[in-house]
């Protein structure tokens, strides 16, 4: 429920031992290394540029990856639906070190894949260029001469093709129209269709220049050119390609047979991969020609532990802490209970805190789980998320802890749901009443609400939305308090949420004495009169002690009542954000009545046989759609109203997170504890 405590850390040690230090701290994963690349230089120690060797240890991590990726593609490794939840696999540092061992055993594996890969492609692009000659020889097969014969020192030979289907007598006749001095002309056709007309045509040599001419005209072609018959070339291509295919199965083969050693693959990623950042790291130390430094930002509550490890590994090594300075930019880590670690990754997709501010996880939480079982509100929705979320995170222990603080989230949100579901009468809508009602004539039976039906209730549902809304905002408002009142500003807390508390709580216990209003909400009381007159009174205390001290950083008291009374008009924002928890009541009636849509749906061919296969049918569909859409719904909308209307009163943010230097890694993760 707070932020930790940071001490800034100096360590300083033998450059004989900085290769096992920085690994040793990266597997640690407590230190953020606040020396960049780039570190200015003094006269004892100066940064040394390592960017080639990262650059390098990047091209290696890039080499594995395009392994895996060829493996991925060739041969799938069938995994369950559930999978992405089992986390990266756990190595002991003695496994550690025995895989790395191995590297350039397992490297030359990930350049003959990737060869065998590049083969293939090449071998691939290759296959449509055979085909395509095969294509084009095919109407050549029956010409029994190389293609590019041109005859001999007397005659002349011409091949090629016609376009279109065309008879012997009827090219004769165009040739003889177009070169009529040409005589003794041999023509044979060798293949005929309605696409083309192949032929062959022997010449005077002499008339060579006026027979080709005259082919010319009438749409000749020349063949392809072969120096062997078109048979025994497209045999060679055939071959050729055999060939290509024979060796595409066998590097195929070649690359399954890598398969086992996947694992083994996926480590020399993640090597190369830690390696390049540590070199980023490495190349950002300060060194002398016999001492190195790393400076930066450690947990406090884990300095002592960072020091007695170091200094039992090591047998040269400095350990310094100090208190950052109050102009640092110093790193966020959160640390909270169970009931308010799932809603850290909500605190932190808007903002971690800024400096001086509160951790806001625990007051988000209270409010968080409520919000969202509301929206929701179907107890058999409920159930279903909390008992498959709570498997989840019991079953898989090795679960990444971003994961597992989400899944935790959804589980305590499916509580709450499962409550509100009871409270407000919604098991799978008005389930309960159709099965009994369709299938068993029982219309007696229903899941009675044991708070009140929001379908039936509505704006008593809008009261009780409204009244979770000002509490949100006031305990919103009373985390400002605790923040004023923990630094010492009393007064600010007193202007700035005391005056608020009172005009706000006042206009709202006014506004429960009035008949009129009491009654649209359907309330089954109304606060007597002298209660309304004490909340006037407050209300207007408030309305005052706002315009005397909302400008009160202006020297001009005609500026300073000008600002204060444009502050007493916030209370129009005040009225949006209470109107806001009206999505409360709209994504509540929306699940029910949608469920209720289905239910309907799904029971209207009665309880015939065909009628309980149709409604389970729409049932399962219908219920499933309606779960994933509203569950979405109720997610996003709970945290629009936790940003936007409740940190909106109190919480501005702007932290940075703590990066530590730590092994990053996507397959395998080695840790030492401290």
């Amino acid at each position: 429920m707070a932020v930790l405590p940071m001490k800034r850390v100096r360590i300083a040690a033998l450059k004989t031992d900085r290769k096992a230090m920085l690994e040793t701290l990266q597997r640690l994963g407590v230190v953020e290394v606040e020396n960049p690349p780039g570190a200015a230089a003094d006269e004892v120690f100066a940064p040394s540029d390592r960017s080639e060797e990262a650059q390098q240890f990047k091209k290696l991590a890039a080499l594995a990856a395009q392994a895996l990726a060829v493996l991925d593609h060739r041969v799938p490794e069938k995994k369950s639906l559930l999978a992405a939840l089992d986390g990266r696999r756990r190595l002991s540092v003695a496994e550690y070190e025995a895989q790395v061992a191995r590297r350039d055993e397992v490297l030359a594996v990930c350049r003959r894949i990737t060869q065998l890969d590049r083969e293939n492609a090449e071998n691939a692009a290759q296959l449509p260029k055979l085909d395509s000659q095969l294509v084009a020889l095919s109407p050549w097969m029956e010409y029994d001469l190389p293609t590019d014969c041109a005859g001999t020192r007397t005659a002349a030979v011409l091949v090629g093709a016609l376009s279109g289907e065309h008879e012997l007598q009827e090219i004769l006749e165009k040739l003889a129209a177009l070169a009529p001095d040409a005589d003794r002309l041999q023509l044979e056709i060798i293949r005929a269709t309605q696409v083309q007309t192949c032929i062959s045509v022997i010449c005077a040599r002499a008339q060579l220049a006026a027979v080709s001419d005259a082919l010319r005209r009438i749409g000749f072609t020349e063949a392809p050119k072969t120096q062997k018959r078109p048979a025994e070339v497209a045999a060679d291509l055939r071959a050729e390609r055999q060939a290509l295919v024979d060796a595409r199965a066998k590097n195929e083969a070649e690359i399954a047979a890598f398969a086992p050693q996947r694992g083994q693959i996926e480590f020399l990623a993640d090597y190369f991969a830690m390696r390049a950042e540590k070199y980023e790291i490495l190349g950002g130390l300060r060194q002398s020609q016999r001492v190195f430094l790393v400076e930066g930002y450690v947990p406090a509550g884990q300095a002592a532990a960072l020091e007695a490890h170091l200094e039992a590994r090591f047998d040269a090594v400095s350990v310094e802490f100090a208190d950052p300075l109050p102009e640092e930019d110093v790193p966020v880590l959160l640390k909270n209970n169970a009931f308010a670690a799932p809603v850290e990754s909500v605190v932190e997709s808007y903002s971690l805190p800024g400096k001086g501010e509160m951790d806001p996880s625990f007051v988000t939480a209270l409010f968080y789980y409520v919000l969202f079982g509301i929206m929701l509100s179907d107890a058999a929705y409920g159930i279903l998320m909390a008992v498959i979320c709570g498997v989840l995170v019991a079953k898989k222990k090795n679960m990444e802890p971003g994961m597992r603080q989400m899944l935790t989230m959804f589980c305590y949100c499916g509580i709450s749901t499962t409550v509100f579901g009871f409270l407000f009468g919604s098991f799978f809508g008005d389930s309960v009443n159709i099965i009994a009602t369709t299938f068993f004539n029982r219309p007696d039976i229903s899941l009675p609400a044991l708070w009140m039906s929001p379908l039936n209730s509505p704006m008593k549902m809008l009261a009780f939305c409204f009244a979770v809304g000002v509490a949100h905002l006031f305990v919103g408002l009373g985390a400002k308090f605790y923040m004023y009142w923990k630094d010492g500003k009393y007064l600010d807390a007193v202007y700035d949420v005391v005056f608020w508390y009172l005009l706000v709580g006042g206009a709202i216990l006014y506004l429960m004495t009035v008949p009129v209003f009491t009654s649209m909400l359907s309330l089954s009381a109304t606060l007597p009169a002298s209660v309304g007159k004490a909340a006037a009174i407050a209300a207007g205390v408030g309305a005052v002690g706002i315009i005397l001290t909302a400008g009160r950083e202006s020297k001009n008291w005609f500026k300073r009542i000008l600002k204060g009374l444009y502050g007493v008009y916030g209370i129009s924002g005040y009225l949006s954000d209470i109107l806001s928890y009206s999505r409360l009541l709209a994504l509540g009636l929306a699940t029910g009545v949608i469920a209720t849509v289905f239910n309907k749906m799904g029971s209207m061919l009665g309880g015939s046989f065909i009628g309980a296969v149709v409604f389970l049918l729409v049932f399962l569909i219908g219920h499933g759609l309606n779960m994933a859409i509203n569950i979405l719904g109720a997610y996003v909308h709970t945290n629009r109203l936790t940003f936007v209307e409740f940190f909106g009163k109190f919480y501005n943010g702007g932290g940075r997170k703590f990066a530590p230097f730590a092994v990053h890694t996507k397959y395998f993760k080695t840790e030492e504890d401290i």
